[in-house]
């Protein structure tokens, strides 16, 4: 009997080698693909790799050295993109361009002050830059001042208007249906019309005069634009004449090398500004050299084409025009710093603290002013602010600011910072006499309350989106001056080690506990405990804090500041408890003031520790936000004195 036997399976698959013949029967695979096998890039191929890697390498290059090169010629037309021509030392010399030199300059000042007075608005803007040793991204916010838009577009009328309009109408139609048999009611009618169209005409006549009045300073910007235009056109114009004599003599040549002029000119300057635009104008006048000397060898083949171009100028230079409006200058970028005058900015803070100290004297003499209560009961809120947020909050809301200018402003923010409240209460007690018997009596308590509220949780209610974004970007950055404030050393180098130091004692006692406590700080970074104990909901320059703080601690209330120059300072001088720079009998526990920037402002504070024979020893707060012991020739400039204490 013949054996059968079953018919192979075949199939065929795409794989990554090509395409493959399998027999599912046999369990055999055959390649039958005519495409040669990719290669086997199991095994590195230094080679290959190298060519590769050169070549990403000269890519990246090439779009290196592309972006450079593009960033080079943005650059170039921002330097060159101005108004005013700059003029060679031997152009200054000819007395022939003097006079156009004059007018080209004064028609570019005027130009620049037209252009200062248009009006401006801040926009926030993000930067991201990088740092190239790390090649971490960095956001900076800053604000760029740009010149406002022109007013115009679709006015924006009262949705009202129409149905007030046809109200009157209908009231205006009713009258006159009646007004025939009443000449009263229709002379009445008319002067009421007339009345009603001299309002009108005087509105309208009002928002002219107001649109007038908001578009004055572009007209003039614009007006000056075409002066300066007209001006460096006429030096360009007159420098040609000076250097081609031989154009002098045919006024159509004068004509034609003038429009020439004017065309070469408004076109480079919308493109590199008047700088670029008389080196175009340089180049033209080369030409015209060249010009002149094809003239003289081809006499008639010039007056040929000179007679057919001027048939072709007189129909054309009635439609063409040669004006041009010049760049306008680079936005001026303004930073995150504080926009008034430091002198400024530290005597509104100075103000502000001064509202606050009457208010701390108002509630110690409560007592006196409030007299005949049996009892008084205190809840007070700590009084103090940050000085950042005051003027982060006041720069945001004025920009530039005085003391005279913010001082409505300082009163309804005060008002809203602290709320004092005085409330009466009686209870009714009993007492009991001698003889035993039971008598009721009034016992009236007055309550006393403080409360503070930060000046950065009122921000977000009185400023509007836009001024809050700019509070909350000058109180990141301190307005680019964190000691202004009395703020702490930016020094950053290590705690110095006292061992060694043989300290010479003075006739004043001082307080060694008090020092032992402030050395126990050294190495905390940030301030928390002192601020905090003063206060304040979030950090701030705490130098004053952590003396106020140990000052406490060793059973000292007062003194008690945040602030150097306007707390501090006046604290101990008030009392006669002041010694200049070069005071010798300091003692442990004393105040040391600094006045880093040498202004006569002291910007931070210390405590001594002690001194030898040539240096005095500190413990200071928020010397780069961290507690360290440092030392000063007693001579140092920047020591403004020291507060000393009565132990």
């Amino acid at each position: 009997m013949k054996q059968l036997k079953p018919r192979d399976k075949i199939t065929q698959k795409m794989t990554r080698d090509g395409a493959v013949e399998v027999n599912e029967t046999q369990q055999t695979a055959e390649r039958i693909s005519s495409r040669e096998a990719d290669s086997n890039f199991s095994q590195p191929d230094t080679a290959t790799a190298e060519r590769v890697m050169e070549h990403l390498d000269a890519a990246h290059t090439r779009k290196a050295s592309k972006k450079a090169v593009k960033k080079a010629q943005e650059a170039t037309v921002l330097r060159t993109s101005t108004s005013r021509l700059q003029f060679t030392d031997e152009e200054r010399a000819t007395p022939e361009l003097e006079t156009y030199i004059k007018k080209s300059e004064k028609a570019a000042d005027k130009l620049d002050a037209a252009k200062a007075a248009l009006p401006k608005q801040k926009k926030l803007v993000k930067e991201r830059t990088f740092e190239e040793a790390t090649g971490k991204a960095k956001t900076r916010l800053h604000f760029e001042e740009q010149e406002k838009p022109l007013p115009g577009g679709k006015p924006h009328n009262n949705p009202l208007s129409r149905p007030a309009q046809e109200a009157g109408i209908f009231v205006h139609n009713k009258i006159h249906s009646v007004e025939k048999d009443n000449s009263g009611v229709e002379g009445a009618h008319k002067s009421e019309e007339l009345a009603e169209r001299g309002a009108r005409y005087g509105t309208q006549k009002l928002k002219q005069g107001y649109r007038s009045h908001k578009l004055k300073p572009y007209r003039e910007a614009a007006k000056a634009e075409r002066a300066a235009f007209k001006a460096n056109v006429n030096f360009q114009y007159h420098k040609a004449l000076q250097e081609n004599p031989q154009l002098t003599s045919n006024p159509f040549s004068r004509f034609m090398q003038k429009q020439k002029i004017k065309r070469q000119y408004a076109k480079t300057v919308k493109k590199g500004g008047a700088a670029t635009a008389k080196a175009a104008a340089g180049a033209s006048q080369t030409a015209a050299k060249k010009a002149a000397a094809f003239a003289g060898r081809h006499p008639a083949g010039v007056i040929i084409a000179i007679t057919a171009l001027l048939l072709f100028i007189m129909v054309s230079v009635g439609l063409s025009s040669c004006g041009a409006m010049f760049s306008g200058s680079m936005n001026s970028v303004l930073g995150t710093s504080y926009t008034s005058e430091d002198s400024d900015l530290v005597a509104t803070e100075q103000s502000y603290a001064a509202m606050e100290n009457e208010l701390q004297s108002e509630i110690d003499a409560i007592e006196s002013t409030h007299s005949g209560y049996d009892e008084y009961r205190y809840d007070l809120d700590t009084i103090g602010h940050n000085p950042h947020e005051l003027a982060s909050y006041l720069t945001a809301l004025l920009q530039s600011y005085t003391p005279q200018s913010a001082q409505a402003e300082l009163k309804r923010l005060f008002g809203l910072q602290y709320t004092l409240t005085l409330t009466e209460e009686i209870e009714i007690r009993t007492t009991t006499d001698e003889e035993g018997n039971e008598e009721e009596y009034e016992y009236r308590i007055l309550n006393v309350k403080l409360t503070n509220k930060p000046i950065a949780s009122l921000a977000e209610e009185l400023l509007n989106p836009q001024q809050f974004e700019m509070f909350k970007v000058y109180l990141q950055t301190q307005g680019n001056k964190p000691l202004i404030f009395g703020g702490g050393s930016p020094d950053g180098s290590p705690s110095e080690d006292l061992s060694g130091v043989e300290f010479v004692n003075g006739t004043r006692p001082g307080n060694q506990e008090l020092m032992e406590l402030a050395k126990q700080q050294v190495g905390n970074v940030g301030g928390y405990p002192y601020w905090s104990w003063y206060g304040f909901n979030s950090r701030v320059e705490w130098c004053a804090c952590f003396v106020s703080w140990c000052y406490n601690q060793a059973g000292k209330s007062e003194p008690r500041f945040a602030g150097c120059e306007w707390q501090g300072v006046p604290w101990f001088q008030s009392r006669g408890q002041w010694g200049a720079r070069g005071y010798e009998n300091i003692a442990p526990g004393d105040a040391i003031f600094f006045d880093w920037d040498l202004d006569g402002v002291a910007d931070h504070v210390g405590l001594v520790l002690g001194r030898d024979e040539s240096r005095v020893y500190t413990v200071e707060g928020n010397s780069g936000d961290a507690c360290k012991i440092k030392s000063y020739d007693l001579n140092y400039q920047c020591i403004k004195g020291y507060g000393l204490m009565n132990w």
